[in-house]
């Protein structure tokens, strides 16, 4: 999410997040912890919209639509001479190249997690 002067800035929900972390995790730890705490919460509501339809298709699918994400990633970062970060900070719209990387990590997180389900399902 952004302001109205096109900074990013993060919910309330990951702000509480971040506060509760103890210990000696480093800032940059501490926000990642936030961040897949709100892509599983993300995830879930997406799921009550859409159900499972990222893997309708099987893996062929599931891959391309990862591929998708990418090729839009690439397509935005090139201009920047693949300085992502310089891109992102460019880039103010709220539907930008931080929002793919978000879409992109959410797709990778149901990816691994419906394999390790199903390693875990798989009889021994």
């Amino acid at each position: 999410m952004r302001d109205k002067n096109g900074k990013v800035v993060i919910a309330q929900s990951e702000e509480e997040q971040l506060d509760k972390l103890a210990g000696n995790y480093s800032s940059i730890i501490k926000r990642v912890h936030a961040l897949s705490h709100g892509d599983a919460q993300g995830l879930h509501k997406s799921e009550q919209s859409y159900g499972n339809s990222w893997k309708q298709r099987g893996g062929v699918g599931a891959f391309m639509m990862l591929a998708r994400k990418w090729d839009r990633i690439e397509n935005q970062v090139k201009g920047f001479k693949w300085d992502v970060f310089e891109a992102v900070q460019d880039d103010a719209r709220e539907e930008g190249i931080l929002d793919d990387i978000k879409d992109l990590r959410r797709y990778l997180f149901l990816v691994e997690a419906e394999m390790r389900l199903r390693f875990e399902d798989k009889p021994k």
